[in-house]
């Protein structure tokens, strides 16, 4: 038989040092446990963790390209689906401000039809990015009202045969006149294109489509009309004959050059925004009538249109520029009182469109 060996001195007091340890050990858990089932029964069943619902509706993000550039002018973001044309719009604005809504054209492809307002962005899109293209109608309104007078003219010019007789066209020939008057027609509203195109800057507001069918009625209207009479067979030049016709045509061309000079100056950066001020004439002649009236673009349009009709000698074209210098001197006086409440120091000696008199 084994005898079993008495623990030594040293074993005891390893043994007795361990029990004294476990034991504060063992009554801490015993306390933590107890305090947490008392708060696991007073707090009730544990609930379950709500599930997170996610918005199934997208924002989509616009890009507008310009219609003849396919250059990126913005981008209009965070579109909801229930969003229409119109909206984008709005946003488009606030983004560019030099457009207004109404004179926004949007396009889903270059030569495709312009968007209407009511549609809803979800129904055209293909995923969440969409590209738009741009147009700005308020230029469209007056290529349409130029171009077309434009065209017109030169088809009467051109005597074809159901407007005019053959024979009598071809047995009478045109007298210089005729080819002058077709030269400073055109001439106008080719400038008008032109300006149009690249200098002037359009109002805010879009013309509205009922405006916009009776300027382009006015303006082809009396351009048949005109381009009629003048280049019919039997035309007859005017009564001081060479004489007349030179010094009408001469100051045509001045008061087209002074409209056009004048143009320039009403857009440049400087006349705009919170800091404007009147415009004032430069070191070209063409603008000092700048010092006499508030609207001498209007000045030089009616100049322009006196002179047709003394280089003419016709009825419609007298008629027009009556009509015309009336709607002008209305605009005129119109923007002279605009000036005097902004520019009262500038504008109180000038007159409106003519020096000393309106």
């Amino acid at each position: 038989m084994f005898k079993r060996s008495k623990p030594s001195a040293t074993d005891r007091k390893r043994e007795i040092f361990a029990q004294g340890a476990i034991q504060p050990i063992l009554k801490n858990e015993m306390r933590n446990f107890h305090v947490l089932s008392q708060l696991v029964l007073s707090a009730g069943g544990l609930k379950p963790t709500p599930a997170v619902k996610h918005s199934k509706s997208t924002h989509f993000e616009i890009e507008i390209l310009d219609a003849q550039t396919r250059k990126q002018i913005c981008i209009v973001d965070k579109v909801s689906p229930t969003s229409t044309i119109r909206d984008v719009k709005q946003k488009f604005h606030k983004a560019c401000p030099q457009w207004c809504p109404s004179r926004v054209g949007l396009q889903l492809e270059r030569s495709g039809p312009f968007l209407k307002d009511y549609v809803n962005i979800q129904s055209i899109a293909a995923s969440s990015i969409i590209t738009l293209y741009f147009t700005d109608l308020g230029q469209q309104v007056f290529l349409a009202e130029y171009a077309g007078p434009l065209l017109i003219y030169l088809i009467f010019y051109m005597r074809l045969t159901y407007i005019y007789d053959a024979k009598e066209s071809s047995r009478r020939l045109r007298h210089p006149v005729v080819h002058l008057a077709c030269f400073c027609h055109c001439l106008h509203y080719a400038r008008y294109l032109l300006e149009t195109l690249f200098v002037h800057k359009l109002s805010g507001e879009h013309t509205p489509l009922k405006n916009l069918i009776k300027g382009c009625a006015f303006y082809w209207g009396f351009t048949s009309w005109i381009a009629y009479y003048i280049n019919h067979p039997q035309y007859t030049p005017p009564s001081f004959g060479n004489r007349q016709v030179t010094v009408s045509v001469l100051n045509f061309l001045i008061c087209e050059a002074g409209n056009h000079f004048i143009n320039v100056v009403l857009a440049h950066p400087n006349h705009t925004g919170s800091n404007a001020c009147f415009p004032s004439p430069t070191y070209n002649p063409f603008t000092w009538l700048f010092m006499l009236v508030s609207c001498p673009n209007y000045t030089y349009e009616i100049g322009s249109w006196i002179s047709f009709t003394v280089m003419t000698q016709t009825l419609p074209v007298g008629i027009f520029t009556l009509l015309m210098s009336i709607q002008m001197v209305l605009w005129a006086q119109k923007k002279h009182k605009v000036y005097l409440k902004k520019f009262d120091s500038y504008v109180y000696r000038k007159s409106a469109l003519i020096p000393f008199i309106l």
